[in-house]
C-alpha cells in the first residue's frame, strides 16, 4: 500500500490546479481529431452537440467560469448546423 502513496500524491497535487471546466476543455480538445479520424461529419456534429450540452450543463462551482457555459452555447448552436449540412 505505502509504495502507490507516492505516485498518487504526485498526481493529486496536479490534478488539483485544475477544474471541471478546463478538464472537459481538454477531453473535448483531444476527442475532436478523434472524430475527424472517422472521415464522417454527422459523427464530429454529434460531438460537438454532446460536449456543448457537457458545458452548458456542468455546475458553475465546478466550471467557475462563464465562457464555459458561452462554448457550450456556440457549441450546440453549430452542432445541429453542421449535421444538417453533412452529407448522408
Amino acid at each position: 500500500m505505502i509504495e502507490f502513496a507516492i505516485p498518487l500524491q504526485a498526481l493529486d497535487k496536479f490534478i488539483v490546479q485544475y477544474n471541471v471546466g478546463q478538464a472537459l476543455l481538454l477531453l473535448f480538445i483531444l476527442s475532436i481529431p478523434g472524430s475527424l479520424i472517422v472521415g464522417s461529419r454527422k459523427v464530429v456534429a454529434l460531438n460537438l452537440l454532446g460536449f456543448g450540452l457537457l458545458f452548458l450543463l456542468s455546475p458553475a462551482s465546478l466550471t467557475e467560469e462563464f465562457y464555459y457555459r458561452l462554448l457550450g452555447m456556440v457549441l450546440l448552436v453549430v452542432g445541429p448546423v453542421l449535421y444538417a449540412t453533412a452529407p448522408n
